[in-house]
């Protein structure tokens, strides 16, 4: 990295280096202890030749590492194929990162392979998901508050999935900004097992567009290439960033953003989070020739097009809607897609089984964090969804009262609701989504 340092003056008297750094609000995300003063400057002002040497010290610095420990540690999650869990790190932590900080200081640093299982995707079907080990989590982290950063400066607005400051809910107010601008036709693409193929070369081609760090692009490449384990099977992927892995995200986005020039600089709107994305145009032939633009990019660029997925309509006309992020956009409103009610109600099942044997009471304190949460990001779905899910949930709630009383039934009828009227429910504390629209109806 080499800096253009007339502008570090200026910067000082934004940042200062260490955990307590006061730094400017573009940069307030950034972790102060990894991006001092000088290489904020830089940041801003651009480095000579356009990209970054010398960022290995960055990611093996001690400080850099223990930061990286609190947030993994912070987040939990399983053991990987060396069966360390966060409690067993944590009981050695200073041992771990020692070795750590050694061997990727030296060069002889090495990933585990990754462990393979499956998570429920909804309809039968099963995602992989890979859990890397402790001390592979760690490392991944240190590497992502170092690089993305440099890679973040260039990222378009238009891409809202995994970046600092950024979330679904952001995405879809765009989208609904520009259907209700007038952009009712659109291009509703979906790439086959993006994350799955994106070629390794091209990916590390990308990331040496910014950065020259030789020792930083063998790390990212070891990644790519680490074995999944599945049982008694092993195997090296040849293409694809892992399932699962803190990287992966930053990798995607550093891959695809690409994509988002091509298709901003050929004239069209598009809104992506990670790989799920839309093209809203103003007109047939505006949607066809956004079409003809991504068929153009994915194919020059080793990912493929899944067409049974991918096609044009136009959302202001009935049944020619758009899905997007669990919501489905249609004659100018939003409506929660059937998959996402699908999967809620599967959810209010699993909590609400007729043979629980629990209280109601206790039932309810279970179902309410959820409902409230559900309801909290589809809230602005239309007010038929939240009357029909609060009388699913009485439902089952009533069979459970009538399954306790040693009685046949699902509680569906009059005398059910005579017998535990929704008043019931409500002084026993049951979160209602139809109220709670009303009140943020009102407070708008």
């Amino acid at each position: 990295m080499q800096p253009d340092n007339r502008a570090v003056s200026t910067v000082r008297e934004l940042a200062k280096q260490g955990t307590e750094a006061c730094l400017p609000n573009r940069w307030g995300w950034v972790e102060a202890s990894v991006w001092t003063e000088c290489m904020l400057a830089a940041l801003d002002n651009g480095v000579k030749g356009g990209r970054w040497y010398s960022l290995i010290d960055k990611v093996y610095a001690r400080s850099t590492l223990d930061l990286a420990w609190k947030k993994v540690a912070s987040n939990k999650g399983a053991a990987g194929v060396d069966h360390v869990s966060i409690d067993r790190f944590k009981s050695r932590e200073g041992f771990y990162l020692d070795e750590l900080e050694r061997s990727l200081r030296n060069g002889t640093y090495r990933p585990y392979a990754v462990k393979r299982v499956y998570i429920p995707k909804g309809g039968g079907k099963f995602r992989p998901l890979g859990i890397p080990v402790v001390k592979d989590r760690i490392v991944q982290t240190a590497l992502k508050m170092v690089l993305e950063p440099i890679f973040e400066k260039d990222f378009l607005s238009m891409s809202f999935g995994f970046r600092p400051g950024r979330g679904c809910k952001d995405a879809l107010r765009e989208v609904d900004a520009l259907v209700k601008s007038g952009h009712t036709w659109y291009v509703d693409a979906d790439l086959k097992s993006c994350f799955d193929t994106i070629p390794h070369e091209g990916l590390i081609g990308r990331l040496s567009e910014k950065v020259s760090d030789g020792s930083v692009l063998q790390i990212v490449e070891l990644f790519l290439r680490q074995e999944i384990m599945e049982g008694i099977k092993r195997w090296t992927p040849t293409g694809g960033t892992p399932q699962g892995a803190v990287l992966s995200p930053l990798l995607s986005n550093i891959y695809l953003h690409p994509m988002d020039n091509f298709i901003t600089d050929s004239g069209h709107r598009m809104v992506r989070y990670a790989d799920d994305f839309v093209i809203l145009c103003r007109s047939r032939e505006e949607a066809m020739s956004a079409l003809n633009s991504v068929k153009e990019w994915v194919s020059a660029n080793g990912l493929e097009l899944n067409l049974d997925k991918t096609h044009i309509g136009n959302c202001a006309n009935p049944e020619e809607g758009f899905e997007f992020l669990g919501y489905l956009f249609e004659q100018g409103r939003r409506y929660v897609r059937r998959k996402s009610l699908k999967n809620l109600r599967d959810k209010i099942r699993q909590k609400t089984k007729r043979t629980c044997g629990r209280n109601v009471r206790k039932v309810i304190e279970d179902l309410n964090p959820m409902l409230k949460g559900w309801f909290e990001y589809f809230k602005h779905a239309h007010k038929y969804t939240f009357s029909s899910v609060d009388g699913f949930v009485r439902r089952r709630l009533r069979a459970i009262k009538r399954k306790q009383e040693k009685r046949p039934g699902r509680g569906k009828c009059l005398s059910d609701h005579m017998c535990w009227p929704n008043a019931y429910f409500a002084n026993l504390g049951l979160f209602t989504m139809k109220e709670a629209h009303l009140r943020a109806c009102r407070s708008r």
